[in-house]
């Protein structure tokens, strides 16, 4: 398929995509949105940055305009309250005046608003399992009509600890459902969830999922742990596009983003401590230009959909090789191209090569 306009999709959403600018879809989507049109079960697993998120609002937005049926239509389960945002933020924008805006249902913000916009005919939910078991339990919501299941970034939701609230939430759905999963990885625990809720699915599968893009230049710089804020300086001083910096910890995130804006340059963090309000601020400057750096933890390797991001810096290595992985998908998205640094001291030289070989990877080794 070379042009969404091969599709067989309605005018309306052909006519919306183009509005979109939207043309040529990525590998994921060319695979996934067909099969799933049929009304498939569809199990992807492709890298970060591949187009997941349009892989399955389209045939959300095609279930929409043919199922006219008033009630909850769709449901997508996210692991974050960004990626939560960031989807609806997306069908919003896609979806114009013929479907009516999806709801919200996320932790860490007013329900009222969430509530409303439920109350006036939301058709499409996207949520997080937290907020939306609390729903179901105070009965603020029903999925009676139900007819399709998206589990995005299914891997992470396991990781995070949400199998429990998938399962409780699954039980509460009709079973005549298209269902959809969209994983960076097909584990163990992702393949169990399958085979307990999708019948007979599609499988799509592109690229390594461990590995990173090949349209993602991957370095490493070995520094001794006093010169490594230097160092930072150095790579965002020649960088002119957006940067992206990972630190393991809550506090570490705090010193770097505080040092960083003392020193002059436009800097937010992310972290599990802030508030959503200030999550959300910062994901917004960081989007708008307002900062040109943002600084988090590994909370946002998969939280953040931010297109043009030029450079992800590891500041500090991840915890889990996966993470890595996560991390460095933020950048060289949607067939752009993108760098990643890695910071590391002396005495990880065996902790970056352990990282290498579980990978199945290798940093260009750069002079600091």
């Amino acid at each position: 398929m070379q042009s969404f306009t091969e599709l067989p999709i309605s005018p309306y959403t052909k006519e919306r995509l183009s509005s979109a600018q939207f043309s040529i879809p990525t590998p994921v989507q060319a695979a996934a949105i067909p099969e799933a049109l049929k009304g498939k079960d569809v199990l992807a697993t492709a890298q970060t940055g591949t187009g997941k998120t349009l892989a399955f609002l389209i045939p959300v937005m095609e279930q929409l305009l043919q199922n006219k049926t008033p009630g909850i239509t769709a449901l997508v389960l996210v692991p974050t309250r960004e990626l939560a945002m960031q989807v609806v933020e997306q069908y919003n924008a896609l979806s114009g005046k013929q479907l009516s805006p999806a709801a919200l249902v996320i932790g860490g913000l007013a329900e009222g608003h969430q509530l409303g916009v439920l109350r006036r005919g939301a058709r499409l939910v996207v949520a997080t399992p937290g907020r939306l078991e609390d729903f179901l339990e105070r009965k603020l919501i029903n999925f009676r009509g139900l007819k399709m299941l998206v589990l995005d970034e299914a891997d992470r939701m396991l990781d995070m600890g949400f199998l429990p609230a998938i399962r409780r939430i699954a039980a509460v759905l009709p079973k005549d459902r298209q269902t959809m999963c969209f994983s960076a990885t097909l584990e163990a625990s992702v393949a169990h969830l399958v085979g307990d809720y999708m019948k007979n699915p599609v499988r799509v599968a592109l690229g390594s999922t461990l590995k990173p893009s090949e349209n993602v230049r991957v370095q490493a710089f070995e520094v001794a742990s006093d010169r490594k804020q230097e160092m930072l300086h150095r790579l965002l001083s020649k960088e002119t596009g957006r940067c992206l910096v990972f630190v393991r910890t809550k506090r570490g995130t705090e010193r770097l983003a505080k040092n960083l804006t003392r020193d002059g340059f436009a800097a937010a963090m992310i972290h599990g401590d802030r508030s959503q309000s200030q999550r959300t601020a910062a994901l917004a400057g960081f989007q708008q230009g307002r900062y040109r750096v943002l600084v988090a933890t590994d909370l946002a390797s998969r939280g953040i959909h931010v297109q043009d991001i030029a450079h992800v810096i590891n500041y500090d290595l991840p915890e889990i090789a996966e993470n890595f992985i996560h991390r460095v998908g933020r950048t060289g998205r949607a067939g752009e191209r993108g760098v990643a640094s890695t910071l590391f001291g002396r005495d990880q030289r065996s902790e970056l090569c352990q990282l290498e070989r579980t990978l199945g990877i290798h940093m260009e080794r750069m002079s600091a």
